[in-house]
């Protein structure tokens, strides 16, 4: 086994560091909000809040990125002007 890579399951003191969450968000939820989350939570026997919290504003982030991304088709098509052209 290299010297560098941590056995599988476990990681290194690097990847530690860098994944080591030093920010704190904090919001607040009129009752109606704080109903259908705690609902949701039972229902769907949700163990671990905090993570289904943060996974779910990544996913939205994450998505909204990818879909925010120009492609080569997204592009919005040339503006035509009335100049002659040789073709």
């Amino acid at each position: 086994m290299a010297a560098n890579k941590a056995p599988k399951g476990k990681h290194s003191e690097q990847d530690k560091e860098r994944f080591l969450r030093e920010h704190r968000l904090t919001f607040r939820l009129n009752d109606l909000e704080m109903k259908a989350l705690m609902k949701y939570y039972k229902k769907y026997k949700v163990k671990n809040k905090a993570r289904f919290l943060r996974e779910t504003v990544m996913y939205a982030v994450l998505k909204k990125f990818d879909e925010d991304y120009p492609t080569l088709f997204d592009l919005p098509a040339p503006v035509k002007d009335n100049s002659p052209t040789l073709f």
